[in-house]
């Protein structure tokens, strides 16, 4: 009974947010693309588009083609996977590094999300990556192809974070000797920090190998993480979609564990009841949850001016919701305080180097894979 009243709930909310018609931005088609997935501004301005298929697309702002970034990795494309995110290095104007997600093909048919980096060599008409060199691979590579996550993201002090899905297998999420279902901290060249929370584990159960246990890992017990931002407190912060119903926001704290698959606000697919997080205080509960889903696509922390009443928050992009979710967080909690429904479902938003926002399409038969440009209406 609990779970039909927080539905009912859910459900009347969702139609509040959506009631809005009048968005409070004007929005500018730049261009297409064919399913696009990331989008990276460089410092001159242009924009880096990933295709899922691989390729790497350069165009300005006015949505100037400048054709595409050569020596990429070869990408695995099928399913939900290919080409992931595109992320420059805090410090891309010294060494012009940038970092890509993807999927690479492993032996007997199986796949798995990778991340590379390579030093990016900018003409004024095209771009070179070279020195391409992978510093992190999901384990194991399974067969599938669905759930990869593979979000790449730097926080203030240079550390790379990396999201790593589930892969539909779900009891790797809860296994410390797989980086399946976890969100990942490395240096930035793919080594492990001493003072990662499982540098010095030691299990409990004398059959569990502790050599195998991957350091790597910061938390576990994630679904499909497709969202992965810290807020303007340095706080990191991750949406995912959840199975048939719940959706989550999780507040990422050192060594938590958010329970997928043996707690879930959602059910498995075929119906059957998976526990909700309150049923188990061993688990870390989401901030915030939906259902119906968001399914999400990315998220940022907004910092600009532009949309002055918007800074500090989470802006999340919508797949099945064709939206831009507006959530305010205070501390560890968050509150879905806006929606923006923009008539096609959103695979990437982000924050422009003067404050707008710009926002990818998802490419299907209910979206064309636009490049959009909002910006407050006058």
């Amino acid at each position: 009974m609990k779970k039909l009243l927080t539905v009912t709930i859910c459900v009347l909310a969702m139609a509040s947010s959506q009631a809005q018609t009048t968005l409070p931005f004007d929005v500018d088609p730049v261009a297409s693309f064919d399913e696009p997935w990331a989008m990276a501004f460089l410092p001159d301005g242009r924009i880096l588009v990933a295709e899922k298929k691989g390729r790497l697309a350069l165009l300005g702002q006015d949505g100037q083609s400048f054709g595409s970034v050569r020596g990429l990795p070869n990408v695995d494309y099928g399913g939900q996977g290919g080409f992931g995110d595109v992320v420059l290095h805090p410090d891309f104007e010294t060494n012009g590094y940038v970092y890509l997600s993807y999927v690479e093909g492993g032996p007997g048919a199986t796949r798995g999300a990778a991340v590379a980096r390579g030093v990016l060599t900018l003409s004024a008409r095209r771009g070179v990556m070279s020195d391409v060199e992978v510093v992190w691979r999901q384990y194991p590579k399974v067969l599938g192809y669905g759930h990869y996550g593979h979000r790449i993201a730097f926080d203030e002090e240079g550390y790379l974070w990396v999201s790593s899905g589930d892969r539909q297998k779900f009891t790797p999420s809860q296994d410390m000797q797989s980086n399946i279902g976890k969100v990942v901290r490395l240096h930035d060249d793919g080594s492990i920090p001493a003072d990662n929370p499982f540098v010095d584990y030691r299990a409990t159960d004398p059959r569990v190998d502790d050599e195998g246990v991957y350091p790597e890992i910061w938390s576990l017990g994630h679904r499909n993480p497709l969202g992965m931002t810290f807020d303007l407190d340095g706080q990191l912060w991750v949406v995912e979609m959840g199975p048939a119903g719940g959706d989550e926001l999780n507040h990422i704290v050192r060594g938590g564990n958010y329970g997928y698959p043996v707690v879930s606000n959602g059910d498995h697919y075929d119906g059957r009841d998976i526990p909700d997080h309150d049923t188990n205080p061993d688990f870390d509960e989401p901030a915030l949850w939906w259902t119906p889903v968001i399914s999400p696509g990315n998220m940022i922390a907004y910092s600009g001016d532009v949309f002055s009443d918007w800074h500090g928050n989470l802006l999340i992009a919508g797949l099945s919701s064709r939206a831009i979710i507006r959530i305010e967080v205070d501390g560890n909690r968050a509150t879905e305080v806006e929606r923006y429904g923009m008539g096609a479902r959103i695979r990437s938003v982000v924050q422009g180097p003067e404050g707008a926002l710009w926002v990818l399409e998802d490419d299907s038969r209910e979206s064309q894979g636009r490049l959009l440009k909002l910006t407050p209406k006058n």
